[in-house]
């Protein structure tokens, strides 16, 4: 039996750990494992180079061309985070790699936006920093008070946190009504992400208007606020799905694919980059905000 690690602590989404392939004695007189070692070591180098100096030359100056999508059309990069704390787990960023993260974002001239902006800007309604950037949580973990908040105000960046209703005050682990309310206070958005996390996909049509409504009432009543967007728990919707996303008084949805959004997108199937722990977070981060662009003219996003 497979063993998987990094589970959700709400959905229990995991990946197989990596296994070694199994080996075979080739031509060589060298293992198969062992000839592609050896391969890669000689050759890899080489191609990384030829890559590099690939893209240099096809891609011009990253932030200028930031700045061009801007010009030609909205190109918004909404950034996906769960947890902000030690634990190592893929979608928990340490505080130490996120204020580094942050860093780079007010270092680079990167301004948050709220949902209020985006969708204006998405609409042809708003206008837009030259470089916007949305800042969003899914699910409502505790450490983002905690740990994020500070650190955003830190920069001058606001955020949005997307919950779900019947953790919130009742779970430990998660977030109060009364973080909440003070973070919505000093300019953060609060909005909808279910009330208990299920695939909705997975659900009848009365239960995922239920999922839909209620928890948009929830955060209404208790923050007396007009709750506008929605996350797909662990992403999974369809059309059917994101029409009843909108009949239930959303203006927009988010998924968890990688890529831009911009005046294309499908206001309830809007993309963005998800930022996970991993062995660089810091320069894995970094690539996945530059190199968006690229990945996108060449259709490389990851779907």
């Amino acid at each position: 039996m497979t063993n998987y690690t990094h589970k959700h602590p709400l959905c229990g989404h995991c990946a197989p750990p990596l296994q070694k392939p199994s080996q075979s004695v080739c031509a060589f007189g060298l293992t198969s494992w062992g000839f592609m070692t050896k391969f890669l070591r000689r050759f890899l180098p080489l191609f990384v180079l030829f890559f590099a100096l690939f893209l240099a030359a096809g891609t011009g100056d990253i932030d200028a061309r930031i700045s061009q999508e801007v010009e030609q059309g909205a190109k918004v990069r909404i950034l996906n985070y769960h947890m902000v704390n030690d634990m190592n787990h893929s979608l928990a960023v340490a505080p130490k790699d996120f204020d580094r993260q942050m860093a780079w974002l007010k270092k680079n001239g990167f301004q948050s936006i709220t949902p209020e902006e985006l969708y204006g800007a998405l609409t042809g309604a708003g206008d837009l920093p030259e470089k916007p950037v949305m800042i969003t949580f899914d699910d409502g973990y505790v450490d983002n008070y905690e740990k994020a908040y500070p650190i955003l105000k830190k920069y001058g960046f606001k955020a949005t946190i997307l919950v779900v209703t019947e953790m919130v005050g009742k779970k430990k682990g998660y977030l109060t009504w009364e973080q909440l309310r003070e973070m919505e206070q000093n300019g953060f958005s609060i909005e909808g992400h279910t009330m208990t996390h299920r695939a909705l996909t997975s659900l009848t049509d009365d239960e995922v208007k239920e999922e839909l409504s209620a928890s948009k009432r929830m955060i209404e009543e208790k923050l007396g606020k007009t709750v506008t967007c929605f996350a797909y728990p662990g992403g999974a919707y369809n059309l059917h799905i994101a029409n009843l996303v909108k009949e239930a008084g959303y203006k927009m949805a988010f998924t968890v694919r990688y890529g831009n959004a911009d005046r294309a997108s499908n206001l309830y199937a809007i993309d963005r980059v998800p930022i996970f722990h991993t062995e660089n977070t810091e320069g894995s981060f970094q690539k996945r905000l530059r190199y968006l662009p690229i990945f996108e003219n060449f259709g490389w996003q990851k779907r």
